[in-house]
């Protein structure tokens, strides 16, 4: 098995991966850094959610910066506020050790444009954004994207399922100078073959990983049959069994989540909801309880849970199946994160069961059905 420095890391990242417990290389790294490392061409990675892409596209980046030019050089897209957080984090992180400052700033919605604006009248190397924000710093004459050498889009399904597309095209534009693009997706829908189509060289490399390219092999599937009447009773000792677990429940509607957290919580459960209508402040407040453990459950619309990232999730329930397919992949792929193994439960009522067998057909994979 490969590490690190063997697919071409300089020993400073290495160390500084090391620190945070990143030793061995996930398959999607393996096959992406060396490239990325060597070869000056745009790039397209097909790879379940959860898999390690941050690091497969981050550290090649960082090596193609030069600390020295205090311009931005590297442009990344992500398609919400907490995964472009979570992104700077994790860039951050893998700095550590680095002999000169690489200087990472995320913009994004939601938040007050001013301070962001003052951030990057400093110095900055990398910028992580969503699409609307970036646009509205580019078109406010704040920020220059006219230098960019590697432009990465990460989630680009995401991006594109969020009502991105238009935001999407202009950016590509604005920023078409002498650049790389690397495009990294779970899924390859129409619109992103456009995009690899009109935007990319081709001649660009793509990558897909081997099991399907779709979903995170180590997610175990599990479904169970019931009666409407009976889920609430159910979840709540599936709660009481796995009472130590960390878990997002996903409902379809913000009514639904409102009505379930209501419950659970008269029930003496620890949860938390997060919906669309929240507040930023709000949804913030949910999200640190959540990752600092204070919180065992989340109760989530899809629009909602969107660049989740936490680590150790054992389970996602699904209390309605999702109809889109790309719901269910993003759904699945909150737990078994990092190389670690998680469980994706669908309660079932029997006039869902022909819509988890397309899902089976169409993803490839197969459910187990638990009894309780």
């Amino acid at each position: 098995m490969s590490d690190f420095k063997s697919l071409g890391v300089t020993p400073h990242f290495v160390k500084s991966l090391a620190e945070i417990d990143i030793k061995r290389p996930t398959q999607i790294q393996e096959k992406t850094v060396p490239f990325l490392l060597n070869e000056i061409r745009d790039f397209v990675g097909q790879a379940p959610t959860g898999t390690g892409k941050t690091a497969a596209f981050g550290l090649p980046l960082l090596h193609q910066i030069d600390p020295d030019k205090a311009v931005v050089q590297g442009l990344i897209l992500a398609p919400t506020r907490e995964l472009a957080q979570q992104i700077k984090k994790q860039l951050f992180k893998f700095t550590k050790y680095a002999p000169k400052k690489i200087f990472v700033e995320a913009v994004f919605g939601g938040a007050k444009i001013e301070p962001q604006i003052k951030a990057l009248n400093r110095t900055t190397h990398i910028v992580v954004a969503t699409p609307g924000r970036l646009l509205e710093l580019v078109e406010k004459g704040v920020l220059d994207i006219q230098q960019v050498k590697t432009l990465v889009l990460d989630e680009a399904d995401e991006m594109l399922s969020l009502g991105f597309k238009q935001d999407l095209n202009r950016i590509l534009k604005y920023a078409a100078g002498q650049r790389k693009t690397w495009l990294f997706s779970a899924t390859m829908p129409e619109d992103i073959k456009k995009i690899i189509r009109n935007y990319m060289a081709s001649d660009a490399m793509h990558i897909r990983l081997e099991e399907g390219g779709k979903l995170n092999p180590n997610i175990e599937h599990r479904f169970i049959q019931l009666p409407v009447k009976e889920k609430f009773r159910v979840l709540t000792i599936f709660l009481r069994r796995n009472r130590d677990a960390h878990g997002v429940i996903f409902c379809k509607t913000k009514a639904e989540v409102r009505n379930l957290f209501e419950s659970l919580n008269e029930q003496g459960f620890q949860v938390a909801a997060l919906e669309g209508d929240m507040t930023q402040k709000d949804r913030d407040k949910v999200m640190r309880a959540f990752k600092g453990k204070k919180l065992k459950v989340l109760i989530s619309t899809d629009i909602a849970a969107r660049g989740i990232d936490v680590r150790d999730l054992a389970y996602v329930i699904h209390y309605r199946l999702p109809e889109q397919l790309e719901y269910y992949t993003h759904r699945s792929g909150r737990t078994a994160r990092a190389g670690k193994s998680g469980v994706s439960l669908a309660f079932i009522v029997n006039e869902e069961m022909p819509l988890m067998r397309r899902i089976e057909n169409e993803l490839d994979i197969r459910f187990k059905k638990l009894e309780i």
